[in-house]
């Protein structure tokens, strides 16, 4: 097979990787057209050391931040308003700070982890998200940016990006057990 058909078979999932961090279609595009480029330009660096998959999503990683970084004035987030957020914890946890009710033993993460139906519920789970919190979260968590990177970059304070990835946290916990954890045929 040539490798423009192998990297052809990745474009879906590279777009819906760099839709999920980027929120507009034709950045996301662009980041996958330049990744495929990339990948097309020096197939002899990926030497079969990794997955194709893998080594393709590294190069997309730095085209989605220098997207971020090239396009970070053109962003336009609404600002998230809070009370759904208050609602959501007041229904999680007692007014001492405890949970409410334990969660749910979500069995063996790491098998979960590998399985496709679980990254495809997380991967919907993201993208519900508010689109200023999906951001933060994705920052973090996929492209592993530092918290001083994405401050600097969402000219953010400490304080306010640890409260977006709590948010964030918490109601990707809720839509996971909710969406996974809790209809899981071997749940009890």
């Amino acid at each position: 097979m040539a490798i423009q058909d192998e990297l052809a078979e990745h474009r879906g999932y590279l777009l819906r990787f760099a839709r999920l961090q980027l929120r507009n279609d034709a950045w996301a595009e662009d980041a996958v057209s330049e990744t495929l480029l990339a990948a097309l330009a020096k197939p002899q660096s990926f030497g079969n050391r990794s997955q194709l998959k893998t080594w393709l999503v590294g190069i997309l990683k730095h085209k989605v931040i220098d997207q971020l970084r090239q396009r970070q004035r053109e962003v336009a987030l609404a600002a998230d308003e809070g009370s759904e957020d208050e609602a959501l914890e007041a229904l999680l946890f007692r007014a001492d700070g405890h949970y409410a009710a334990p969660p749910a033993e979500w069995g063996n993460p790491e098998q979960d982890l590998s399985s496709r139906q679980f990254m495809a519920v997380l991967e919907a789970c993201t993208e519900k998200l508010p689109a200023a919190m999906g951001r933060v979260f994705l920052m973090r968590e996929w492209l592993e940016l530092s918290s001083e990177e994405i401050c600097k970059e969402l000219q953010l304070t400490p304080t306010n990006l640890y409260v977006q990835l709590h948010r964030a946290r918490m109601r990707l916990r809720e839509c996971l057990q909710l969406n996974w954890f809790g209809n899981r045929p071997n749940a009890a």
